[in-house]
């Protein structure tokens, strides 16, 4: 019996073989998709595209550049590599394109002052001082020798600038050393060795951008006070620089005037000029020797942006009369060539979707540049010409798979202000849909909410359309880049005007026939996931939500918040008094009855700014009351998912989710996401 049963399955093992020779012999294939017979493109439902772009490829480049500063015969720039979890390295740039690494990016260069940092690394001659992510102690990095350590532990550093007639280092501080609220102050640091450093300038809850002029003799800085964000109103103060130690005559300028002054910055002749928002436009400005705000150039656009990050350069001289200068306007970026005393400007590039790092190097004016393509990388400009100078090495994208930007622009019928955003069409040169589908929509609205959504290349948006959806990259009511005015109609209303302008801009295009109004999602993170939140929990136009690390509680935000921030929700929102039930009015988390629309949220296990206790709450209840809900934990990240392979792992989530709230299979081999109470999805 055991010898038959052996033959049969003989037999059985060459039938299969010889089927598979059959199939190989006659080249017998699965029946493939049908195609359109005018273009031969395969007819497939939206979504379910196969795309070249896969999620690997998405977050794998490391393409993310941070700072530039200058040196004798090149300059220095930070750089993220993915493939070591986004830590941060400093490498050497020589005018001829020559790359060397100086710091490894396992040292992870990142500042924490203000808790958001920027700025985290000065070059003097050969040597670097940078600041260490994980101890935030500035380090002295010279060649030949082991990093040195030269400020105390539990104290922060950034912005430093050189100051060498007292061989010092100048730098904002912030020391947590104390209990309570960290204190701030500017400090001269030795360069030599661990010192506690002499206090040049303090009293103030925060400070920005110390700058020193050209002669050494006198330092410009920013300073603010709670409950001001950096973009609400700010101080430019100058003092005398004591080469013995310390300042003289400190004076605040133009006290009259209100707005949001920053990045000072000294010409090389010795005359200082900052950018502020007098105008309501962060215009460019000159100080008179009578101390008064004179307009080098005055028009609507924006020649700075929200100072989240410390180190923002937006502009730098060429010569005493002409400096180059970035500015948004209309959505869009220009550099520019500016004749400071005839006040006359010349365009330089406009093909630039973002410009940031712009600053003088010994060979001409280099900055970051992004376009709506993949291209980005360093950038050089020596008299009338713009050349490229570095890139990263990423995978080329056929262009033929990029989906280009359409700019829309309308006036809300609520708020009667105008509302902007950047539609994305499907596109896949293989690929038709049937001619009676419109493709699925997401909704994505930016961070902050003081940020803006750009039309630099995202990788991202080009995973999405790329498979067949369609993406509608808002910039609300509050977004920066569209002058004061603009950025503050969002104070009192977070959580409701953001929303409505989410909801009207994607009714306008599901009005135009663009999209499936039955497949409309939207997708936020932080503040952008606490918009999400609200838009599922208070209005029903949305089909599906998607949170990164969202805010629902604000009474617990306005708690928890460090103190960078502590302000901030008396202006979003509005001040909290005793007993006013205004903070849960608008929190998410206490108004989950009517949210009947399937989520996905996605949290950090170690998130401080959003605890995972308030994820799991939405999670639960929703669960709970049978909405289709799902819930993506990663245990070893904080407030958003920053590592790359983290970040791979819930975009792919995020794709099989959308498959099953819209009812398609994407092409992509994924592991499907568990939804709860996916019965109810009807598929």
């Amino acid at each position: 019996m055991a010898r038959r049963f052996k033959n049969l399955t003989l037999v059985l093992i060459m039938v299969a073989v010889a089927a598979v020779l059959s199939m190989r012999l006659f080249q017998v294939e699965p029946p493939e998709q049908p195609r359109d017979k005018r273009s031969g493109r395969l007819i497939a439902d939206y979504g379910s595209w196969h795309s070249v772009l896969s999620a690997k490829q998405v977050y794998a480049p490391s393409d993310s550049f941070g700072v530039l500063r200058p040196m004798e015969g090149g300059l220095y720039f930070t750089q993220a590599d993915a493939e070591r979890g986004g830590k941060v390295g400093v490498n050497k740039l020589t005018p001829k394109g020559e790359v060397a690494s100086i710091i490894a990016p396992e040292f992870d260069v990142k500042s924490r002052v203000h808790e958001y940092g920027g700025a985290p690394v000065l070059a003097i001659g050969n040597s670097l001082f940078a600041v260490k992510s994980d101890d935030q102690r500035l380090y002295r990095i010279a060649p030949n020798q082991a990093p040195v350590a030269l400020t105390p532990a539990d104290t922060r550093h950034a912005d430093c600038v050189s100051y060498p007639k007292g061989s010092r280092i100048i730098c904002v501080r912030e020391d947590h050393r104390q209990a309570g609220d960290p204190t701030a102050s500017i400090v001269a640091l030795n360069l030599n060795f661990e010192n506690e450093g002499e206090p040049l300038v303090s009293g103030s809850d925060f400070y920005a951008a110390p700058r020193v002029s050209p002669d050494n003799r006198q330092l410009a800085w920013i300073s603010w006070q709670q409950p001001n964000m950096p973009w609400d109103n700010t101080e430019l103060w100058v003092a005398d620089l004591d080469p013995k130690g310390g300042i003289n005559n400190p004076r605040r300028l133009f006290a009259n005037l209100k707005g949001a002054i920053t990045q000072p910055l000294y010409s090389p002749g010795g005359e200082l000029y900052v950018v502020a928002d007098f105008n309501n436009w962060w215009n460019l400005y000159r100080i008179t020797p009578e101390g008064d705000a004179q307009p080098v150039l005055e028009l609507a656009g924006e020649f700075a942006r929200p100072d989240w990050l410390l180190g923002n350069h937006s502009y730098a001289f060429e010569s005493e009369e002409q400096l180059i200068a970035s500015v948004q306007t209309e959505g869009r970026t220009y550099l520019l060539r500016l004749h400071t005393q005839l006040g006359i400007s010349e365009s330089i590039a406009a093909e630039f979707a973002e410009v940031t790092q712009v600053v003088k190097g010994p060979d001409g004016v280099y900055f970051i540049g992004s376009k709506v393509t993949p291209e980005k990388g360093i950038y050089r400009i020596r008299g009338r010409g713009v050349e490229w100078v570095y890139g990263p090495r990423v995978t080329p994208l056929d262009p033929r798979y990029i989906s280009r930007a359409e700019y829309i622009q309308f006036i809300s019928d609520i708020s009667g202000l105008p509302v902007y955003g950047y539609f994305y069409g499907p596109m896949n040169p293989d690929y038709i849909a049937p001619d009676d589908q419109r493709p699925p929509l997401i909704v994505m609205l930016h961070g902050g909410p003081t940020w803006r959504a750009s039309l630099s290349f995202r990788r991202d948006i080009q995973f999405w359309t790329s498979r067949g959806f369609a993406v509608l990259d808002v910039n609300y009511r509050g977004s920066s880049g569209f002058g004061r005015d603009y950025r503050q109609s969002l104070y009192g209303l977070w959580g409701r005007a953001e929303v409505e302008d989410a909801i009207e801009a994607a009714d306008y295009v599901m009005d135009k026939g663009w999209v499936d109004a039955d497949k409309v999602a939207i997708r936020g993170m932080s503040a952008g996931g606490f918009s999400v939140l609200s838009a599922m929990a208070f209005y029903h136009t949305f089909k599906a939500g998607v949170v990164y690390s969202g805010i629902s509680d604000l009474e617990a935000l306005d708690r928890e918040t460090h103190r960078f921030e502590q302000g901030y929700l008396h202006h979003l929102v509005g001040e909290l008094k005793p007993n006013s039930p205004l903070y849960r009015q608008r929190s998410p988390l206490y108004h989950l009855d009517d949210l009947k629309a399937p989520l996905l949220l996605v949290q950090g296990a170690k998130d401080p700014i959003v605890p995972a206790r308030q994820s799991e709450a939405i999670y639960a209840a929703l669960k709970r009351r049978g909405v289709p809900v799902a819930y993506l934990q990663f245990d070893d990240e904080g407030h958003g998912v920053k590592k790359p392979l983290n970040r791979i792992a819930a975009l792919n989530a995020e794709l099989s989710f959308y498959g099953q709230v819209f009812g398609f299979t994407p092409a992509d081999k994924l592991s499907p996401l568990a939804i709860d109470n996916a019965l109810a999805l009807g598929h």
